[in-house]
């Protein structure tokens, strides 16, 4: 039987294959070095990793429970600046009120004076003069025109000082929820655990946000709203302060000159009423005059009427010795005690009629004045009656006074109940 031939196997040497072995051998222990030394480090790294990670962790959280209490810090900042800026604006508006209400209350007297000016200018005749009454009306016009104007100024400081408050109060209103959000989500942050369900991974987490801002720009900002809130506050108690002592000033003012104006009214009645009584004594003596003078007159026309009798006899007694014959026709005593006697009577009919002329151009003039007196009289008692009239329609002045009162000077600081109030708790 016939056997197949084979080809010989590459053969190696004993020692070939003992320095085979020796270098699997050393190439085993020397693998084994490397991850022993590998095995070390890993767990030395493991070691060093979840200490650092428990650090890192430790620290930000330490980190977030600084930054919560920073935020709440400031939050309680913003809060109670807030409430300031609250009780400030109520006070403010309480105060704007009471300025309000001064100024409507100068309605009434300025149109009490206009009316008195109104009134006094139906004076007639001499009696419209321009007295110290209608000094101190158009002053006292003048003093209430400058109180309106100044009231009104001080109404429109508080409006704009208002709007200020409100501005910055807005201003507090959106920094104070962002601090509340933003104190919500580092809260949230610090619950957070490595066994919480809602936790995973983030594409590119750490990216810096738009409009990030520095510490010290979030601070900054929180300190500045404060600071202008604390001098808008400043401002605002000023305004306060300088309208309570406008309110008080000016009512001072119109109370100082109602007064003069009504001392002036009563000094001026009273001159009035004097003028009216002498007037009223001087139109009775006059008439009294005036019919005595009369009766004179009558009485001289009597005796002129008395004298004519006795001419006419002392003229026929004249005439009819005229007739006596020859020597007898003599200028003798009875011829010049007549002749006398008639131009005694035609003298005294002659003073007579002179006095009777008088008399009557007197009484004449008497007529005349007594008519203008009259007259004068009707003038002063219609003046007298308006600035009675005056008189009354300024007592309005003094009941709305003593109903009234003085405006307060001092405003309370209570809340307002119609305006939206943020819920800072």
């Amino acid at each position: 039987m016939a056997t197949m031939s084979t080809k010989p196997g590459l053969r190696y040497c004993v020692s070939d294959w003992v320095t085979n072995n020796k270098h699997i051998s050393d190439t085993a222990e020397h693998k084994r070095n490397i991850s022993h030394e590998i095995r070390q480090e890993g767990r030395v790294l493991r070691n060093e990793t979840a200490n650092k990670t428990n650090w890192d962790n430790y620290d930000s959280s330490r980190r977030l429970s600084d930054r919560i209490d920073d935020i709440t810090r400031w939050k309680e900042k913003l809060k109670a600046c807030a409430q300031e800026v609250d009780a400030e604006m109520d006070a403010l508006t309480l105060s704007k009120q009471d300025t309000e209400r001064a100024l409507a209350a100068t309605v009434l007297p300025l149109e009490v004076t206009s009316e008195c000016l109104t009134l006094r200018e139906g004076r007639r005749g001499k009696e419209l003069v321009s007295d110290p009454v209608e000094a101190e009306l158009k002053k006292e016009e003048e003093v209430i025109d400058g109180a309106q104007r100044v009231l009104q100024q001080c109404i429109s400081q508080a409006f704009e000082q208002l709007c200020c408050l409100q501005e910055v109060r807005q201003q507090l209103t959106i920094d104070l929820q962002d601090k509340i959000e933003a104190l919500e989500v580092d809260t949230s942050c610090l619950s957070l655990t490595t066994q919480s369900p809602e936790i995973s991974l983030k594409p590119n987490p750490t990216r810096v946000p738009l409009g990030s801002m520095t510490p010290q720009q979030w601070e900054q900002f929180s300190r500045y709203n404060i600071t202008r809130a604390k001098e808008e506050m400043h401002n605002s108690m000023q305004l306060r302060e300088n309208s309570s002592l406008t309110r008080a000033q000016v009512q001072n003012e119109l109370e100082a000159q109602r007064k003069a104006v009504e001392f002036a009214l009563r000094k001026r009645t009273h001159h009035l009423e004097q003028a009216h009584k002498e007037l009223q004594w001087q139109l009775k003596t006059t008439q009294d005059e005036i019919s005595e003078l009369e009766k004179d007159i009558n009485g001289l026309e009597d005796d002129m009427q008395a004298k004519t009798a006795p001419l006419k006899l002392v003229h026929t007694r004249l005439e009819n010795r005229t007739k006596r014959p020859g020597m007898d026709l003599c200028r003798d005593e009875v011829q010049f005690g007549l002749v006398e006697e008639a131009k005694q009577l035609e003298a005294t009919i002659v003073a007579l009629k002179q006095k009777l002329a008088q008399a009557q151009h007197s009484l004449q003039s008497l007529k005349q004045h007594e008519a203008q007196m009259m007259e004068d009289l009707s003038r002063k008692q219609d003046a007298l009656s308006l600035e009675q009239r005056s008189s009354q329609t300024r007592q309005r002045l003094t009941v709305v006074a003593q109903t009234e009162g003085l405006p307060s000077a001092v405003v309370p600081l209570t809340n307002s109940s119609g305006r939206h109030r943020l819920d800072l708790a």
